[in-house]
């Protein structure tokens, strides 16, 4: 019985000798490289690279965030771009034709043909312009009318009208008496636009 016992201890600590060893061959990972080592006296230090951190100053950062800035101005310049340059050119063919009509009844109903005209075709695209979108346009038509939005509906439809878009316009954070300023406030717009019209932007 002694025997039998003593017998079951030496297998059992012969498998708890070999079950580590089974296991750490099993899930033994072959993670052997070769790298650049440096021997200082009797030490050897392993040289490992490790990838480039750039690291940037407070001006390079501001740097960036203007930069991205600057490419979200030259995308809403470039998306409200074209239809300054349609309302500018209609609003000179509707001026030309205005001043041959005599009847004032006339020209009201022609007006009103040519606002439902440009409606039916770009009130889908000029709703999905955003508020700044929409602020920059409004400073296009100034720079290719030479008036402001609100003059320009003030001539057209009449000043109670031009009142009424307005007060819509600044709910949205517009001004529709906004004046374009390419010396100053808006130089940066007129040099994206000059950009367009060059052709290399």
């Amino acid at each position: 019985m002694i025997k039998r016992s003593l017998k079951y201890m030496i297998w059992i600590g012969m498998l708890f000798c070999f079950i580590p060893h089974l296991s750490a061959q099993n899930n033994k990972e072959d993670n052997s490289g070769v790298t650049r080592v440096v021997i200082q006296g009797t030490d050897t230090i392993p040289m490992i690279e490790l990838p480039e951190i750039r690291v940037y100053h407070r001006q390079d950062f501001e740097y960036l965030l203007l930069k991205r800035r600057y490419r979200r101005l030259i995308r809403n310049v470039k998306k409200a771009y074209p239809y300054s340059k349609i309302a500018g050119n209609g609003l000179k063919e509707l001026d030309r034709h205005l001043a041959t009509i005599e009847n004032e009844k006339e020209k009201k109903a022609y007006i009103k043909q040519v606002e439902k005209e440009i409606m039916d075709q770009f009130e889908k695209e000029v709703k999905r312009l955003t508020i700044t979108q929409g602020i920059i346009l409004v400073k296009l038509i100034d720079r290719e009318t030479g008036k402001t939005s609100y003059e320009v509906i003030k001539d057209l439809k009449g000043g109670i009208t031009a009142f009424f878009w307005q007060g819509i316009a600044r709910i949205f954070g517009n001004n529709l008496k906004a004046e374009y300023d390419p010396v100053n406030k808006d130089r940066i717009i007129e040099d994206i636009v000059k950009g367009i019209e060059a052709g290399f932007i």
